[in-house]
């Protein structure tokens, strides 16, 4: 039975975060960040401010896309970099292109952590959209990936990275047909696209 917990930063830890944590473990693909947000509602069920304060974070509001994608701290929930959020940021994308004419997408990544994980994710995603997609074959610094759209004639480009953030974060880039990074008012349709994507998905 899900009960009130403590006041963590005057905002209490209540049984509807409690639960929208619970649902999102039960549907959470990736076992590892599964396992972390269980271990988290354990603990904060007994009573662990730290624990109860991480949860109340990770679950206040969402990343928000925007001319730099998405970049976060790496965890379990919506207002942390996973496997969920990256498939959500996915599918905004392919609705995107799809509306505007579709074409072919290539995907990069690091060597952060996860980072090839969630390039498989984008991947997989947009695949499963309909649209041909294409993954750098190791990590490789971003220009790699500008270049690769320009000359393989994609029409949008993602690459996962944080560039300088630190070790626990990643990030989420989006590039159009050009090779340049996204721009108003591209980030805010995507996003619209999100959304839809996430209302879909509930």
């Amino acid at each position: 039975e899900l009960r009130l917990l403590t006041t963590v930063d005057s905002a209490p830890l209540t049984a509807d975060l409690l639960a929208r944590a619970q649902a999102w473990a039960d549907d959470d693909p990736d076992p590892q960040t599964t396992a972390d947000l269980r271990a988290l509602l354990m603990l904060a069920a007994d009573g662990d401010e730290t624990a109860a304060h991480e949860l109340a974070d990770a679950f206040d509001g969402t990343l928000q896309f925007g001319t730099a994608g998405l970049r976060g701290r790496m965890g379990p929930g919506p207002r942390r970099m996973n496997s969920v959020v990256v498939a959500q940021a996915a599918a905004g994308l392919g609705r995107y292109l799809l509306e505007h004419g579709g074409g072919a997408v290539v995907v990069g990544y690091d060597a952060r952590h996860d980072s090839d994980l969630f390039a498989r994710v984008t991947a997989e995603v947009l695949t499963g959209m309909g649209l041909s997609v294409m993954v750098l074959p190791e990590p490789l610094p971003t220009p790699v990936l500008a270049f690769a759209i320009r000359r393989l004639g994609c029409a949008a480009g993602v690459m996962v990275t944080a560039s300088h953030n630190p070790p626990h974060d990643n990030g989420y880039k989006v590039y159009l047909g050009d090779g340049m990074q996204i721009a108003p008012p591209v980030d805010a349709q995507i996003r619209s696209e999100e959304h839809t994507s996430e209302l879909q998905s509930q």
